[in-house]
């Protein structure tokens, strides 16, 4: 990942993406950079615009809508839903232990019986 990220450095920086760049990024972070690695992100690299690669890949990073202040008045009066959500949450837990329980009790019958 480091060495894509040295890419992007410099494509922001408006600078070209070379080896002797990357390579001096990532010494400077203190990642020893591996002259194979570099040579063939910079071949991988080639022809590819990168902007628009960013820009196809936004929308499954886009940020996501957070409620407003105003609304954690409404967030309050909904608190007691998750405590009755728990209590049910504790109710099939238990039948889920005594079905369990009971597929074990068949297991162990078929080994003694």
């Amino acid at each position: 990942m480091e060495y894509i990220y040295a890419a992007l450095l410099l494509h922001n920086s408006d600078k070209e993406i070379t080896e002797d760049g990357i390579t001096a990024i990532l010494e400077a972070a203190g990642v020893k950079a591996d002259k194979g690695r570099v040579k063939a992100l910079i071949s991988a690299l080639s022809g590819v615009d990168i902007e628009e690669a960013m820009a196809q890949a936004q929308p499954a990073y886009a940020p996501v809508a957070v409620a407003a202040p105003a609304a954690a008045p409404a967030a309050q009066a909904a608190a007691p839903a998750p405590e009755a959500a728990e209590a049910g949450k504790e109710e099939t837990t238990e039948e889920e232990k005594e079905e369990a329980e009971e597929k074990g009790m068949e297991g162990l019958s078929a080994l003694f019986g």
